[in-house]
């Protein structure tokens, strides 16, 4: 099949478009082309490479006509953001496209209160970010419903890999986690630190997206969670870490206003919004029925990403990784 990828440049497309080369597909990859993939396999030299500005000719109306001359039987949008811009989507592609696929997230889910989370049970989103994602799955999904254009949600946790660094055990970016931990320094965690992270690899997510393809009919309208198979919380998290330099965790227990106290508010913010969520997810529904199988866990693809950082210099560690 011909099959248009927008946004492939990126963390998932890095993995998804040579899979989908390997899988004997014509593939188009459009992009800013500001940035190169993480991974650069041999598979990229057979791709298709569009340049396109998605936020300006959104604005001008004028993408999802670039998008239906490219003549792609399937569209993958790993980077629609806006109601609008789906809906302009919808409308231009219905009739004219097979199967559109949607990159969500798993904040189209609001905070836990069963865990596991499910496409059954989950809670109503909160933020701009998950709000705007559940609209335009909603949209999608109610599209697919009522007859019209063929699509698939597939929703993400935090995705992780080589190139670019994790969500931390404290839940942001902040990098001196990694020094302290390293170290054996004081790790400061927000209450017991019982709250849950849902990472998943990029290659995970790439892999949904292909089944998805592959399996045309039982996604068709349909929506899933994309995680690794287990998820860590704060605690364990910290612990895993700080064995992968050797190192028992030192873990202080606080309450969030201590926690916050010294950390940049960027970092102090995005550990509220991934820990309020606490989220967890089984894969359960990927797996019967689009033959999903992480190949990763979470921790395993933290460290991974961990791993790739130390290599290139780009954390500060008082000690060597032992694993």
């Amino acid at each position: 099949m011909r099959i248009v990828v927008i946004g492939g440049s990126g963390h998932i497309g890095s993995f998804l478009i040579p899979r989908l080369v390997r899988g004997g597909h014509e593939v188009v990859n459009i992009s800013r082309g500001t940035s190169t993939p993480y991974v650069d396999p041999p598979e990229w030299q057979l791709v298709e490479q569009v340049v396109a500005d998605r936020q300006r000719e959104d604005a001008e109306g004028s993408f999802p006509d670039r998008v239906l001359g490219l003549g792609g039987e399937v569209v993958i949008d790993l980077v629609c953001f806006t109601l609008a811009s789906a809906g302009a989507f919808v409308e231009r592609l219905r009739g004219r496209t097979g199967h559109y696929l949607f990159c969500g997230s798993i904040w189209s889910a609001g905070a836990s209160r069963v865990i596991p989370m499910s496409e059954e049970n989950t809670t109503e989103p909160f933020g701009e970010y998950g709000i705007g994602k559940y609209e335009i799955a909603r949209l999608l999904r109610q599209e697919t419903a009522s007859g019209g254009l063929v699509t698939t949600s597939l929703h993400p946790g935090h995705i992780s890999g080589p190139g670019w660094a994790p969500i931390g055990p404290t839940g942001n970016l902040d990098p001196t986690v990694w020094t302290r931990l390293s170290s054996g320094e004081p790790v400061r965690i927000p209450g017991l630190g019982a709250e849950t992270m849902a990472h998943v690899h990029a290659d995970d997510v790439a892999q949904s997206f292909e089944c998805a393809v592959e399996h045309r009919d039982q996604a068709s309208g349909q929506e899933f969670y994309i995680t690794a198979a287990d998820a860590l919380n704060v605690r364990g998290y910290a612990t895993l870490a700080a064995s992968w330099f050797g190192r028992p965790p030192v873990l202080e227990s606080v309450s969030w206003e201590a926690f916050r106290e010294g950390l940049a508010p960027e970092h102090a913010d995005a550990s509220w919004e991934h820990l309020v969520r606490s989220q967890s997810f089984t894969m359960q529904k990927a797996q019967r029925l689009l033959g999903y199988a992480p190949k990763y866990s979470a921790g395993e693809t933290v460290q991974e990403a961990v791993r790739w950082l130390v290599d290139h210099g780009r954390i500060e560690v008082a000690s060597p990784l032992v694993v």
